[in-house]
């Protein structure tokens, strides 16, 4: 045949399977077993098995699906393929939180070192921006000096004295799944809910965390719109979390307008820092707060999630969860005054962009609905993604918005500001612009979704 082989465990012995039989199997919809996903992920590493028969394989898995068990088992391999972090020496809960991303979701910011304040240990490996969605490591390198790569001794010191890091991902952690995610990206197949819950789970668990939360968006902003698909992946991801050993929760989030006020990577930092010092938009505050509350609780910290918020809005408002970002900040090589300033003085910021530029409304009303995905591209033409990846992003470019969904609007009234130094900037001005939808009856309320899965 054309094509690799792979060898595989078969209880009496040892038998050979071409890659040609395991594309026919999953084709046909069969499951895999636990050794033949896993000779399958060995095979393609090692570089048995070509790019071509793993896309094919990629894709039947795209078309056929997965069952929970061959997910898990796929999870499995990919973190087998690379080191795990051994968190044995920390005496604290370890906790972890992963979110699929969304525009101005700057969370994880404030949430990592406020769980860290009340005595938890994070250990939070987190990704740059990726399509319309910005990402938690470009908004901590907008402060001058920041770093995201850390050895191993660093990590450990950092956790076991401050109890939370932030960084990008280790190359010995998982390193098929990048290999994979590269064949996913050009193969169309990216899609596939069992390959992304495998690629997400599979770091996670090799993190050596004791629980995972997952806050899981749903939305026209976010990865999955649809209610339903943003359940199934819910389901799937905690589901994949409990096989393996971590205690695992899911909460979902709307994410049908952008978080907070501020879009764009030093916006959104300052916005996290004013919510750790007791201040910021409601949106993201309830969400800090709500999402630290259930992790004191899976960490054992907390007896019941009403304890976890009485103490996450403790540390929120006397400044412990701000002095822990301070510390983070400072022990990741940044500089700490953009997060305090020194002798009680107002933190330091950025310059200002060259352009602020008005959003104006043509019409009077409410506020109706947000095309929260044209928001996200907005702000990346406005400098603050990558729209190729040699691009290098402008941290202060942004939106700040002034009226979100509900809000009543009269013609000339600001809508948002853009903020850039591009000269080029109409067309971004007029999508931001288009991305709100005005009508003349007020909206109702949208009722919240079932939170937890």
């Amino acid at each position: 045949f054309d094509g690799g082989s792979v060898e595989l465990s078969a209880g009496m012995g040892s038998i050979e399977l071409s890659a040609v039989e395991l594309i026919e199997k999953k084709r046909d919809g069969h499951a895999l077993s636990r050794d033949e996903i896993r000779a399958f992920v060995q095979g393609f590493d090692g570089g048995r098995i070509p790019d071509y028969q793993a896309s094919a394989w990629l894709m039947a898995v795209y078309i056929r699906g997965m069952t929970e068990a061959e997910t898990g088992h796929l999870r499995q391999a990919i973190t087998e393929s690379g080191a795990t972090f051994d968190c044995s020496f920390q005496t604290r809960p370890v906790v972890d939180k992963h979110s699929t991303g969304g525009v101005g979701d700057k969370v994880s910011l404030a949430l990592a070192p406020l769980a860290a304040s009340l005595g938890l240990c994070v250990p939070m490996m987190s990704g740059r921006g990726l399509g319309h969605t910005g990402g938690t490591l470009d908004k901590l390198e907008s402060i001058p000096g920041f770093r995201t790569e850390l050895s191993m001794e660093e990590i450990r010191k950092q956790l076991s004295e401050i109890g939370v890091v932030i960084i990008s991902p280790i190359p010995a952690i998982c390193p098929v799944d990048k290999k994979l995610y590269a064949l996913r990206d050009v193969t169309a197949t990216t899609s596939s809910l069992p390959l992304i819950v495998a690629s997400i789970m599979s770091k996670k668990i090799a993190e050596g965390t004791d629980a995972l939360l997952l806050d899981v968006k749903t939305g026209n902003g976010a990865f999955l719109a649809d209610w339903d698909d943003s359940v199934a992946l819910a389901r799937c991801m905690v589901s994949t979390g409990e096989a393996a050993g971590t205690r695992t929760v899911a909460l979902l989030t709307d994410m049908s307008q952008p978080l907070g006020r501020a879009v764009g990577n030093w916006l959104e930092m300052r916005e996290a820092i004013e919510v750790l010092g007791g201040q910021g938009p409601p949106d993201v505050v309830a969400l800090v707060e709500a999402q630290c509350a259930e992790m004191l609780v899976l960490g054992g910290l907390a007896p019941d999630r009403a304890a976890g918020l009485a103490q996450a809005r403790e540390n929120r408002r006397n400044g412990k969860g701000l002095e822990t970002l301070r510390r983070l900040v400072e022990s990741q090589g940044g500089d700490p005054c953009y997060v305090a300033g020194a002798n009680g003085d107002a933190p330091a910021s950025l310059p200002p962009s060259a352009f602020s530029l008005p959003v104006i409304a043509t019409q009077s009303g409410w506020v109706s609905a947000m095309d929260t995905t044209q928001c996200g591209k907005a702000s990346i033409a406005l400098g603050a993604g990558r729209q190729q990846l040699t691009d290098v992003i402008d941290h202060k470019a942004g939106i700040l918005l002034h009226k979100r969904v509900g809000d009543a609007v009269s013609e000339g009234d600001a809508l948002a500001t853009a903020l850039t130094d591009l000269p080029d900037h109409a067309a971004a001005v007029a999508q931001i612009a288009r991305a709100f939808t005005i009508s003349q009856q007020q909206p109702p309320p949208p009722p919240p979704p079932p939170p937890h899965e």
